[in-house]
């Protein structure tokens, strides 16, 4: 790990004050990704600014009916909140699918947001990724390549988004609050927050410079049978290969978002239409470039689906 220095922020408009000013800067809360990547020398941030005693560590209900989720809000703290459990399920249920109990002690609502891939491609410095170095190549394509994307991806990039809980944070519609080293705030829709890598693969949300995560906020709960389900190479500790999370209302038509295809949470709200797993499948993964390692996604989508569906129906 490379030297850095650390300071710690007073407020929110301070963080990202201090993060303009000096190039180079990270925000750490949790730490879970970013010291890790740390370590590999993936990142080599030149200055840390420590941003957990900024009081952004609590959920509180919104004017309209829904959620408002602090940034800091711990993964556990989140999945365990009664109003979450009971209104807001599949949020509970992606969170608890996630990493493990002690990781999520410490994963924030912010920085899970903002994970960063798990292709080995882009934790091997060795290997080309253009995520991690522009216009050095990606390795992935034509090496091993069986978790990785087939829907949103380029000729520069196929690496998923590892999280979970932005699956559900997609299905949900969710807002993404931030604070900008100006002090101005602005909310992005989480549709709008993870950017597909087109020919910019190191450019992954709609972050500016210095901008920091303060908040997501839940519309109102929307009902229905909330479902995550996530298929995994192991039982635990395992990222997704596929995962979904569904909200169906009893007239059988529901909201799909999905994990483990794309540069982003992936949703297609024109498949929400159907109710036959198939057809949604089928609008989901329209256009998808698959490769003989990972190709087995496609039926895997609509097989995962239709367990869903079924779990749904009781």
């Amino acid at each position: 790990m490379k030297a850095f220095t650390f300071a710690r922020a007073t407020s929110p408009a301070d963080a990202a004050a201090k993060a303009m000013a000096t190039p180079g800067a990270k925000f750490i809360a949790g730490g879970t990704n970013l010291l890790d990547l740390m370590k590999l020398q993936i990142e080599t941030p030149q200055h840390l600014i420590d941003v957990n005693r900024l009081g952004l560590d609590t959920i509180e209900a919104t004017g309209d009916g829904g959620l408002r989720i602090g940034a800091l809000v711990r993964n556990t703290d989140l999945a365990a909140d009664t109003r979450v459990r009971k209104d807001y399920g599949v949020l509970s249920r992606a969170l608890l699918a996630g990493a493990s109990g002690q990781l999520r002690n410490k994963a924030t609502t912010g920085g899970n947001l903002l994970q960063r891939t798990r292709c080995p491609y882009f934790y091997d410095t060795n290997q080309a990724c253009n995520k991690r170095k522009p216009g050095s190549g990606c390795a992935a394509i034509g090496g091993f390549n069986r978790n990785l994307g087939i829907v949103g991806v380029s000729n520069a990039c196929i690496a998923t988004h590892p999280s979970d809980m932005a699956v559900a944070m997609r299905v949900l519609d969710a807002t993404v609050e931030t604070v900008k080293p100006d002090g101005t705030t602005r909310a992005i829709p989480i549709a709008d927050f993870h950017k597909l890598p087109g020919t910019t693969p190191q450019v992954e949300t709609a972050l500016m410079p210095g901008e920091l995560i303060t908040a997501v906020t839940l519309p109102k709960p929307i009902g229905g049978t909330h479902v995550y389900q996530k298929v995994r190479d192991r039982a635990s500790y395992a990222f997704a290969l596929i995962s979904v999370a569904a909200v169906i209302g009893p007239d059988g038509r529901g909201r799909y978002a999905f994990g483990g295809l794309a540069p982003k949470p992936w949703r297609v709200e024109a498949a929400e239409r159907q109710t036959d797993a198939k057809a949604i499948a089928s609008t989901v993964l329209r256009g998808a470039k698959t490769t003989s390692q990972n190709a087995f996604k496609v039926p895997l989508v609509e097989r995962t689906l239709a367990a869903v569906i079924a779990e749904a129906k009781g």
